[in-house]
This record gives structure tokens, C-alpha cells and sequence, in this order.
């Protein structure tokens, strides 16, 4: 079916893109069909982003947690039915001892969350940042003050809410159970193996060659923008295991093609990991049930057949798509270094690719 996709109609709609700034890289098997970089990776100097750019990644890091969580169950280090509680022994957190690994891979687990992403994104995440220096978080244990003690939001299993603070708390369980940091383990047992040479953990304020910058827009009135400012006050300064790594796109399509020949997980843990597992919400949306797995979003047909799967990453300057289109084999990326800048694009590439 990839000889059907009209890669010059992608092209097209990235290059007439008008918010979009960063990679695009469409590819089925070791063919690409479209990879092309636009926009400014320093606006300052005027920096054009290139192909090989390296990008913050937002939420899809994810998908890197689940599956170094996913490799200590099948070492036998923990199980997916382990209490949270008994695991890491932080009582003052709060957890309910039913609250298992497996609660919170899929985000079912019902604790309260480190930020709240419901309801007014921008206006919630203005407050939060007012309130707690968010440049000392700079590691998993660091965003326990922000949901410590809360109380439980729905019972264990009850059903879905997109929640960060659990994959703190499975960063943390990587590292009690590893006796590594969280980096360091990700790096050498996920990144390391999928062949993602350029990919990592770096801080915003750190010194790396061919990263790039983040960028907000700045709005009139009317909604135009004006101006752009640097995320550097306003996104976390180092990645942490609910998000933040830094990868280009073909890392991260490296990432997607070793997940699914076995160089991370064996076939039956990779299933596992995939299977769509809760609802995300109630309604369809474009035509699509929505569903979560182990850190992995799924979007399932009237028939029930997984579309697409993958996850998405957003935050201030941050904007990245990471889909593989089973039917198609066919793996999409998109970087971007602008806020909210894939979203759009990567619906237009789905409607070319599904045409």
C-alpha cells in the first residue's frame, strides 16, 4: 500500500505549513518517502533547522519509560501487579496500596497528578510555574512536593486520566530496582540498543552542539503572531521519566523499528505493550476510538482495528508526532520547535496517508 501514498502531497503540505518549524521524516521500511526540515532552529542568528536536527521530544519519551519498565518484568526484577506503595516505600506520598505498575503504565492508576492538564492548559501551567521554581526540576524525585499527600482522584483501574506523575513514579522504580539513574539506564538499555546514536537526555541550559531551541509565539489581539520568546522559563530545564528526551527523527524511527522486531521487547512483551488497553475518552474523535496502552496511544477504526499508534509530546516550544501506520508499515515523525506547531500537520499527513 506505500506506493499509494502521495509523498508529493506531503511535501506540499509541509512546505505550504504556515506553523510548522522543525523535521518531517515519512518512511516504510529503510525507504523514506518524505523527509524535509523547515523553520529556524536559532532564531537569534537565523539558523535554519536541518534534517539531522536534534529536537526536545516532550511525551513521546514515554514510550522509552514503558519499555525499560517493561524489561524488568520480563527479568523477573518487578511485576506488573507490584504495589507502587511497596515498591519505592515513600509514604508520604500518599499512594493507595492498590495502585500496581501496570495502573500506572496505562494511566488508570487514579493518584493525583504533578500538573493538571484539564481544563486551561496555558492558564494552569501559568499558575504552577508562578508558584514553584521550575528550574530545580531537574530530576524524577524533584516533582514529588507537587503531588505528595493529594488525594487519590478515582479508585485504581476505575478508568483513564493522562497522568505524568505515575511515570515519575516508574522513573523512580527503574531506578530503585536498576541502581542507576534514570538517564543513565534509559540510554544504555533503550536507546542505546534501538541504534539511536543522537538521542539522550540533555538540559535546556546545557551547552550541546545541534540542538534546537524552543520557541512561543507571541499573539496580537487578533491572534497573528508578532514576535517569538525562548521556552527557557517555562518548560522544565531537564527531562524527566514522564517526558523530555531529546532525539532527531530518524532516532526516533529507529525506535519504532526496533520496537517492533524484537531488538527492546520479546514479541510477546512488544503485544503487551501495544495492545490497546482503556478508553481515553468516551466520544470518537475524527471517526476514532481512542485508547491507551503501556505509554502508548492508539486511535482503532469502527471495526476495532488499530489505525495508528504512538504518542504525542507537547509542551511550551515543544511540539512532536511519533505514529507507525501498522497497515502501511510505515513510521511518522514530526519535531517540532514551536509550540503546538505538529498538530495540524501531522492530520493533514494522516488524511494523505489514509486516502
Amino acid at each position: 500500500m506505500g506506493d499509494r501514498i502521495d509523498a508529493g502531497a506531503i511535501g506540499r503540505l509541509v512546505e505550504h505549513s504556515d506553523e510548522f518549524s522543525g523535521v518531517v521524516l515519512v518512511q516504510q521500511g529503510e525507504r523514506v518517502l518524505h523527509r524535509s526540515a523547515v523553520g529556524l532552529a536559532n532564531r537569534t542568528w537565523q539558523i535554519p533547522n536541518r534534517v539531522d536536527t536534534r529536537f526536545r521530544v516532550g511525551s513521546v519519551s514515554k514510550l522509552f519509560t514503558a519499555v525499560a519498565v517493561l524489561q524488568l518484568v520480563e527479568q523477573g526484577r518487578v511485576r506488573l501487579d507490584d504495589s507502587l506503595a511497596d515498591l519505592l516505600a515513600l509514604d508520604e506520598i500518599g499512594i493507595p496500596p492498590e495502585v500496581t505498575i501496570g495502573h500506572l503504565l496505562s494511566m488508570t492508576g487514579g493518584i493525583a497528578d504533578w500538573f493538571d492538564e484539564s481544563g486551561d492548559w496555558a492558564a494552569n501551567w501559568a499558575a504552577l510555574i508562578r508558584q514553584h521554581p521550575i528550574y530545580l526540576l531537574r530530576a524524577n524525585a524533584d516533582y514529588l512536593p507537587l503531588f505528595a499527600g493529594k488525594p487519590a482522584l478515582f479508585p485504581p483501574g476505575e478508568r483513564y486520566q493522562y497522568n505524568g506523575a505515575g511515570y515519575i513514579l516508574l522513573g523512580m522504580v527503574v531506578e530503585r530496582v536498576s541502581d542507576t539513574p534514570y538517564p543513565d539506564h534509559v540510554v544504555r538499555q533503550v536507546l542505546e540498543p534501538a541504534g539511536m546514536t543522537r538521542s539522550g537526555f540533555v538540559a535546556l541550559d546545557g551547552v550541546e552542539p545541534e540542538v534546537a531551541e524552543g520557541y512561543l509565539p507571541i499573539p496580537d489581539d487578533d491572534g497573528a503572531v508578532t514576535g517569538w520568546r525562548k521556552n527557557i522559563y517555562s518548560t522544565t530545564p531537564e527531562a524527566a521519566a514522564d517526558g523530555g528526551a531529546t532525539a532527531t527523527a530518524a532516532d526516533l524511527v529507529a525506535f519504532l523499528q526496533a520496537l517492533r522486531s524484537g531488538k527492546l521487547l520479546t514479541e510477546a512483551t512488544t503485544r503487551q505493550m501495544l495492545a490497546p488497553r482503556v478508553r481515553e475518552r468516551d466520544e470518537q474523535v475524527r471517526g476514532y476510538t481512542w485508547m491507551y496502552g503501556y505509554g502508548v496511544m492508539s486511535i482503532l477504526n469502527d471495526a476495532g482495528h488499530a489505525v495508528r499508534w504512538g504518542h504525542t509530546g507537547e509542551e511550551d516550544g515543544v511540539s512532536c508526532r511519533l505514529y507507525h501506520y501498522p497497515d502501511h508499515d510505515l513510521d511518522v515523525a514530526l519535531l517540532g520547535n514551536a509550540s503546538w506547531c505538529a498538530a495540524k500537520l501531522a492530520w493533514d499527513i494522516h488524511d494523505v496517508i489514509m486516502r
